[in-house]
């Protein structure tokens, strides 16, 4: 990994943090208001473990960072897509649902 220096004052060449900060600041600062340094920095610790192994990401397939580092994303899309098909299957051997009248 690079250290690469961007422009001052200049959001646009650093698009993925600002893009971190917003969500930082929309789903945890803003949402619980740390009253202390130290609540603040408990809060952004226990976010960011939310973040990288709870959240799913839709960049990455709708998994978390976590399991996407460990090389679990196949194995997960398996998993949804058979449950899918299971979820399927069983609509079709349903019966048909009954349905109200026609309104005049």
């Amino acid at each position: 990994m690079t250290h690469v220096r961007t422009s001052p004052y200049y959001p646009q060449s650093n698009g993925k943090m600002e893009r971190w900060f917003k969500t930082l600041k929309g789903e945890c600062i803003r949402v619980k208001t740390p009253l202390s340094l130290e609540d603040a920095r408990r809060l952004v610790a226990e976010f960011v473990a939310h973040y990288n192994t709870v959240r799913l990401h839709s960049a990455i397939g709708y998994v978390t960072p976590a399991d996407k580092l460990a090389g679990r994303e196949k194995e997960i899309w398996a998993e949804r897509k058979r449950k899918l098909a299971e979820a399927e299957a069983r609509r079709r051997a349903a019966p048909p649902r009954a349905t109200a009248a026609p309104r005049p």
